[in-house]
């Protein structure tokens, strides 16, 4: 299955126009304290060793998808900068869910070289939330 990708004020329409649709931030818990989108669920596909002080997959990033969230859900799927939701956009189609979109540019934009850079939704001016709300445990 191609993931459908869009950009932050793209996402922010479809949200404010279905309200079954969830931003699912899939940065670490303490990237998604420190700001997200308005609304967003956290549920971390990558989560830092804090011995070793680098990323490794998330065991429970499939599990509690499952338990919270069917399916069919429409979900954008946001990170950083769209490289991490992407991937976790690939293992949600692997499991099964059929409504899903990588929100390139994620939460702080993305500067690849290769590409022209794209504004991340705090950049383009999208509301904003602090703090632990949102998170799926």
């Amino acid at each position: 299955m191609e993931i459908r990708q869009i950009l932050p004020a793209e996402a922010a329409r479809e949200l404010a126009a279905d309200p079954g649709a969830f931003y699912l931030d899939v940065r670490t818990p303490e990237e998604f304290d420190a700001g997200h989108p308005a609304g967003a669920r956290n549920l971390p596909v990558f989560l830092l060793d804090p011995v070793a002080r680098r990323p490794h997959p998330n065991p429970n990033f499939l599990p509690l998808a499952r338990r919270h969230l069917a399916p069919t859900t429409r979900l954008l799927v946001g990170c950083q900068s769209g490289v991490r939701s992407q991937r976790a956009c690939e293992l949600l189609a692997d499991a099964g869910y059929t409504d899903l979109a990588n929100v390139r540019g994620g939460f702080g934009g993305s500067h690849d070289p290769s590409e022209p850079p794209v504004a991340g939704w705090r950049d383009s001016g999208l509301p904003v939330e602090t703090g632990p709300s949102g998170r799926l445990e």
